[in-house]
């Protein structure tokens, strides 16, 4: 079966370790179209092509890019009619107007079609996109989503085809895997947090909880966003210039190496009316690299984690303080979540599970008559 997937999170090198696992399947023949780049506000990640054996890679120009319910790829129909795929696999939310766009194209070339979501609250969309999802959920012929609880607002929503669970992403061991352990103690634990500038990810509270915290320790935070500045300005204000340092973007295929220096990872995220955590790809990439987890109790974090890491209650500052001090103190929790961390993503993370469940769901979809 030929599948033609569109991916604009493929620009992430170390994501594209899934389509490689994809492609290993001998009835699958992959053709994967992703931009050159793609703009998240001020941040633009260009395309890096670190893991592309065995299925072809397509640069196909993006309309709007930036706008992530408005972009879509002008010249997709040429690609669709060259490849003429038996199955579109659209990596992009119901609602948006790539998701439109390639659904329709592709019901005329009378391929088959899914998309993906990780939305996981029941939000009513303005016009258009509030019709754009209505034909996504009428006109798809199978859907993917990142969580059991994106599933539910689905149901709700009235789709009522077929549907699996399945982790946009996974991580590979062998890429992301423990260093050799050698003792905290006589040096610096180092705090890690990776992700976003953003008021919902809670970087305000993380540096506020680990102001008062004893000990000989260090946060590096890895990220970019429009709260960077007012990060920094509280970071003075708290005195914690010598023990906080702001390391910017880091590119994928660095990520492995930079979990490997740290004692533990935080995720903060802070919920909103209208976001909360969808998945927390970093837990996984930190808990196969053998470094605790700490995290809120916002969304689908928690469910990620499981009995492996140690939550809190968002907003929290003590809560997420007495986190932090038990992590640094005690030694045996520490290597029981360094073991059951590694332990759980590899039962249910790994880019190899996640391209098998995918290929299934292709599978199936070779099945579903065409209307």
């Amino acid at each position: 079966m030929r599948v033609l997937m569109l991916s604009k999170a493929c620009v992430v090198g170390l994501y594209q370790q899934k389509l490689e696992r994809i492609a290993e399947a001998e009835d699958v023949e992959l053709v994967v179209a992703a931009p050159a780049s793609w703009r998240d506000g001020t941040h633009v990640t260009y395309l890096e092509r670190a893991h592309t054996s065995g299925y072809e890679l397509v640069v196909e120009p993006l309309a709007l890019n930036g706008s992530f319910h408005a972009h879509f790829y002008p010249r997709l129909g040429r690609l669709i009619h060259s490849v003429a795929p038996d199955i579109v696999h659209i990596d992009e939310e119901p609602y948006n107007v790539a998701t439109w766009h390639a659904l329709w194209l592709a019901r005329r070339q009378n391929a088959r079609a899914l998309w993906f979501s990780w939305q996981n609250l029941n939000r009513v969309y303005p016009w258009p996109f509030r019709a754009i999802e209505r034909y996504s959920l009428t006109k798809a012929d199978y859907a993917i989503v990142g969580s059991a609880g994106a599933a539910a607002v689905w149901r709700e929503k009235g789709y009522s085809g077929p549907m699996s669970v399945i982790p946009q992403f996974g991580v590979a061991p062998d890429t992301f895997y423990p260093r050799q352990m050698f003792p905290v103690t006589g040096r610096s634990f180092v705090f890690g947090y990776v992700g976003r500038l953003v008021p919902e990810k809670g970087v305000d509270v993380l540096l506020r909880a680990i102001a008062g915290l004893a000990g000989s320790w260090r946060l590096v935070i890895a990220g970019t966003g429009p709260e960077q500045q007012s990060l920094e300005m509280l970071v003075g204000h708290l005195g914690l210039q010598d023990r906080v340092s702001f390391e910017g973007f880091i590119p994928s295929v660095r990520m492995p190496a930079f979990y490997r220096e740290l004692d533990a990872l935080v995720v903060p995220s802070q919920s909103r009316s209208n976001w909360v955590e969808q998945f927390g790809r970093v837990l996984v990439e930190a808990m196969a690299s053998g470094v605790p987890v700490i995290g809120s109790n916002s969304g689908e974090i928690p469910h990620v984690i499981g009995d492996c890491g140690l939550v809190f209650a968002e907003t929290d500052k003590q809560g997420l303080r007495d986190c932090l001090a038990r992590v640094i103190q005690d030694s045996e929790l520490r290597a029981h979540l360094i073991q059951c961390g590694r332990e759980r993503v590899l039962s249910l993370y790994t880019q190899a599970r996640i391209a098998q469940q995918t290929v299934d769901v292709y599978r199936q979809m070779m099945h579903i008559p065409r209307s």
